[in-house]
């Protein structure tokens, strides 16, 4: 757990993309899917790719929409990966022209034995309306049992407060948060993210300590 990818999920304003950077994300990930209160244009996620270095992944999210938009949008923004968090199946995701991030839930074991070890994914508290963002805690059981076995990240209800315990219950690839560091739905807080990177930090550091002493 020593490198641990962090996503910031929801952006939808560039200032907030800086500071997420600033403060050390490894990934942004921009919601396309249009009932979501985190929705953002494509042209306008792409003027906000444009500012992240090269070092940072953009990442679409995307619910249950036609493989062709999906392809068209990574295009035009320049996605290094999409997040599927409809119900999408693996022959889907075949036609899709980036690294896949498959949001799973309660039915997280099942679902793994559909996807390829390619795949990476994203355990995320189960809502079957609002598809993500809830401030719900996922089942940390599961996703470290996933953990275990292959590339998990971490997702749903985390913040500042909570991470540490995630990251050492799980032991993750990587986490997303998005609500957790949030004034308003897409609007991040600059504070909440120091604070939320500032754990994920120590948490990785006294896991090297641990190792180390071995």
């Amino acid at each position: 757990m020593t490198q641990v990818l962090v996503k910031i999920c929801g952006i939808t304003r560039e200032v907030d993309a800086r500071a997420a950077v600033a403060c050390g994300a490894s990934a942004i990930g921009f919601i396309f899917w249009p009932k979501s209160p985190r929705f953002i244009d494509p042209y306008r996620a792409r003027r906000v790719a444009r500012v992240l270095p090269a070092f940072v992944t953009p990442v679409g999210v995307f619910v249950n929409q036609p493989v062709e938009y999906v392809n068209a949008v990574s295009s035009l923004v320049g996605l290094g990966a999409v997040q599927l968090h409809g119900d999408e199946t693996p022959a889907y995701a075949e036609g899709i022209r980036r690294p896949i991030i498959r949001a799973v839930g309660a039915d997280a074991l099942d679902e793994e034995r559909r996807w390829s070890d390619e795949v990476v994914l994203l355990v995320d508290a189960h809502d079957p309306v609002q598809r993500g963002g809830t401030g719900r805690t996922s089942d940390w059981s599961v996703a470290a049992a996933l953990s275990a076995r292959r590339r998990v990240v971490l997702s749903g209800g985390l913040t500042p407060d909570n991470v540490t315990a995630g990251l050492a219950a799980v032991r993750p690839f990587g986490v997303d948060v998005s609500s957790g560091v949030e004034t308003a739905p897409g609007i991040k807080d600059a504070a909440r993210l120091q604070a939320f990177f500032a754990q994920v930090r120590a948490a990785s550091a006294e896991d090297r300590r641990s190792e180390v002493s071995r």
